[in-house]
């Protein structure tokens, strides 16, 4: 599956040509050419390392996955490992998927190891700014960046409204069962330290972007690479904060089981002293000893108000203290 496209001084002339005829198009310094490829073989691996002259290395970490966010640099082109990002609106669970980017000064190479991750809206947003086209593959990588970068914020914004969701659910009572709230902490917080390993690295990326001496940003370019890079900041910076409040949360949640069950000890120690009173009253009652009223009428009925008037007593005591 690959998809390709040709712009002419900032023109776009073709679209999905044979990927044969790039070799006819590359040498031209006034062509600018994407490439992308979706899962491709070893073979589609060897086939643009020829046609672009690509180096060995850069070429077997495009074909490995797991990579880490980053910018490589040889000797006449760059490699960058990116991660688009999305939030799955049932589960919550964060999705990845990989995109290895090769960058010439003429040319832009996607590589996605799957379908996960869909080039449309990127193509999308190339179309929509054709003003930016003739910038070169500056105009290209921004159009990804952007994108890759806008999804990262959004996934973000969507982990952030689960945390508040989450933090609405501590102080409910009709919320008895307490797994559901450290299930759902224990998942927010494993898919923001997922979520941080792709966002943190990316500041440095778009950072070394901005550098003059690798010559992929030009000055008309440079004001919305430094808007990417705001952005950046900004998801790193809130990925940052959401993980102290995901720790909050589950501290916050300890202290409320804490005292619920502190509050639950206190209602159960206090009707137990209450209980106590008749048992004491009754053991002494049931003495195997002459006391006043024994064997008498009077004896069972001073006793049985001696318990009545003392639970009373401490049910009250117990009442005003709030310890019931």
């Amino acid at each position: 599956m690959a998809r390709t496209r040709l712009y002419r001084d900032g023109t776009l002339a073709l679209e999905d040509f044979p990927v044969k005829d790039i070799s006819s198009y590359v040498c031209e310094p006034e062509l600018l050419v994407w490439l992308d490829l979706c899962a491709p073989t070893p073979d589609d691996l060897d086939m643009i390392r020829e046609e672009f002259g690509l180096h060995q290395l850069a070429i077997e970490d495009a074909g490995s996955e797991r990579q880490r966010p980053k910018l490589d640099r040889y000797h006449d082109h760059l490699f960058m490992s990116a991660y688009a990002v999305s939030v799955a609106p049932d589960t919550g669970t964060l999705g990845t998927c990989e995109v290895a980017v090769f960058i010439t000064p003429n040319a832009l190479i996607t590589i996605r190891h799957d379908d996960r991750f869909t080039m449309d809206r990127v193509v999308e947003r190339w179309d929509n700014t054709p003003e930016l086209a003739e910038q070169g593959v500056g105009f290209l990588l921004h159009g990804l960046l952007d994108y890759l970068v806008d999804g990262h914020f959004t996934a973000v914004q969507e982990l952030d409204e689960r945390i508040e969701a989450l933090e609405e659910l501590l102080f409910d009572d009709s919320v008895s069962d307490s797994q559901i709230i450290q299930r759902r902490t224990y998942e927010l917080r494993k898919n923001l330290v997922r979520l941080r390993r792709v966002v943190l690295p990316m500041r440095e990326v778009v950072n070394s972007l901005l550098r003059r001496d690798l010559h992929v940003v030009s000055d008309p370019l440079l004001p919305y690479y430094q808007d990417v890079y705001d952005h950046v900041l900004r998801a790193t910076e809130w990925t940052e904060s959401l993980r102290d409040l995901v720790t909050s949360v589950m501290e916050t949640h300890l202290t409320v089981q804490g005292n619920r069950m502190n509050l639950i000890m206190k209602k159960v120690t206090s009707w137990a002293s209450i209980i106590a009173v008749p048992t004491a009253v009754t053991g002494f009652y049931g003495q195997n000893v002459p006391f006043p009223g024994f064997a008498a009428h009077d004896g069972f009925y001073a006793s049985t108000a001696l318990m009545v008037v003392l639970s009373l007593v401490l049910y009250v005591t117990f009442r005003r203290k709030d310890w019931i």
